[in-house]
């Protein structure tokens, strides 16, 4: 009887040591808080022939899957994502945000489907956006 009351207490000492680590170790990683929103950046939508050709490129090669890349030169930053090969077009790309952290540009983006009664058509369609901002050095998070 006295063997298992012991057994009782060693157990719920390491169960009140477990939490206690893991309560104090939680409040210690770095990078789980969002980041807060510095400012929203100014961009504008480009076209394809508006882009450079490496770029242009790049971006044929990639584009039947998904993809997310950044391109810079003299004139600015471009960011392009990709949505892969869809089974008809119709499809539109709406950039929900584009903003600066302290650490990182974030650029989040929404495919929308044809709309209803819209048909867009048997084609396959490759949808895909490329905005461009001014030059920073922040690496770019995609949301």
């Amino acid at each position: 009887m006295r063997k298992a009351a012991a057994h009782k207490w060693v157990l719920w000492i390491l169960l009140v040591a477990w939490v206690f680590i893991v309560r104090c170790l939680g409040g210690c990683s770095a990078g789980t808080e969002e980041e807060v929103k510095v400012r929203d950046l100014e961009f504008t939508v480009v076209g394809d022939g508006e882009l450079p050709s490496e770029l242009m490129g790049t971006i044929e090669q990639k584009k039947a899957s998904p993809f997310k890349l950044t391109y810079s030169d003299d004139q600015g930053l471009y960011i392009v994502t990709g949505y892969g090969e869809q089974e008809s077009g119709g499809y539109s790309i709406v950039v929900e945000e584009l903003y600066l952290t302290e650490n990182s540009i974030v650029f989040d983006t929404e495919l929308r489907g044809p709309e209803g009664g819209e048909s867009g058509g048997n084609e396959k369609s490759y949808p895909y956006i490329v905005i461009k901002t001014e030059v920073l050095e922040q690496p770019v998070v995609f949301q």
